[in-house]
């Protein structure tokens, strides 16, 4: 979300997103600075790892600076805006975090490379992650009781680690791919530390929706408009195993021309993809969920909730026109 109020957007995405089967969720906001960040946020979240900051990006520390006790602290003012904006919440909540494989593609070991270049350091931060998943997702649950957590893991560049183009520190290579397998487990592994729904998020082209599906997930978010027809087979299967599939369909900035107008023009694509799947269209409002294409944070606070709501209008277009 934009800005660095953390009431106001706990109380925009609460408001915005409340009644059923709308799903609100934990606002993030990266325009507060280092720490607020999508890397940073999470990186506070480790077991017993920790970071700082240097010109180059996130880099491991061997103790706690204040680049973690800040990404801490912001996190802690979003959960307490958050449990203000809930209280009697029942139904779902979501929250995200950055999936183990984009966090290895974007953070340091000491030596100033990636995390990602040397299997045992990315083992180790996946181990540290799902320890920190731990904690922080018991805390949630204390704070919103009567809540159906949500667990969604932010991978934008999971299709990178597995074609092996993350660049290295220097610039001149990449990143070897890392085995298919390797990734599947990883994740599978992370998906098991939370009971309730896992769902993936990457808005880049070619999101391994089969690769999601075999580690366990229940939900693959991505942008709709990226999808090709090559694409179709592995979607439909999902669907028809029960995932669900989160469409990104609304823009995350301003369109030109001004504000969004056309709600049930914006899931023209869903409904396209659908006929060339063969899908029942009575799967659409069992099987999707309309959000925006990414995050918000460029956005105007106007084009924000203007999103929110043209989602939830374009959603119930869905339902009530599925053909």
């Amino acid at each position: 979300m934009p800005g660095t109020d953390a009431r106001e957007a706990a109380k925009t995405v609460t408001g915005s997103l409340e009644a059923p089967p709308h799903l609100p969720y934990v606002p993030e906001l990266p325009a507060r600075g280092p720490g607020a960040d999508m890397l940073g946020r999470t990186a506070g979240m480790l077991a017993e790892m920790y970071v700082h900051l240097e010109p180059s990006g996130w880099r491991i520390s061997d103790r706690p600076g204040r680049d973690t006790r800040r990404a801490r602290s912001w996190l802690r003012e979003d959960l307490d805006a958050v449990e203000e904006f809930t209280q009697g919440h029942t139904g779902a909540l979501k929250l995200s975090v950055t999936g183990p494989w984009t966090l290895a593609a974007g953070m340091e070991r000491r030596n100033g490379e990636l995390m990602l270049g040397d299997p045992g350091a990315y083992r180790d931060l996946a181990a540290s992650l799902a320890e920190g998943l731990r904690e922080h997702l018991a805390d949630l649950r204390r704070r919103v009781p009567g809540a159906t957590l949500v667990l969604q893991l932010d991978e934008p560049s999971l299709t990178g680690v597995l074609q092996g183009s993350v660049p290295t520190a220097s610039g001149y290579r990449t990143h070897a791919a890392v085995d298919r397998a390797v990734v599947e487990g990883v994740l599978r592994d992370l998906a098991a530390v939370h009971a309730g729904p896992v769902v993936v998020h990457s808005c880049a082209p070619r999101v391994p929706v089969a690769l999601l599906r075999r580690a366990g997930v229940d939900g693959v978010s991505l942008d709709v408009s990226l999808l090709t027809e090559s694409e179709d087979e592995a979607i439909g299967e999902a669907v028809e195993d029960g995932m669900t599939l989160f469409a990104g369909v609304v823009p995350p900035v301003e369109p030109e021309g001004g504000a969004l107008s056309d709600p049930a023009g914006s899931v023209g694509g869903v409904r396209s993809l659908w006929r060339r799947l063969g899908l029942s269209p009575e799967l659409l409002a069992r099987s999707v969920v309309v959000t925006p294409t990414c995050g918000l944070a460029g956005a105007s606070p106007a084009h924000a909730r203007g999103a929110l709501a043209h989602c939830v209008q374009a959603a119930r277009s869905l339902a009530d026109n599925p053909a």
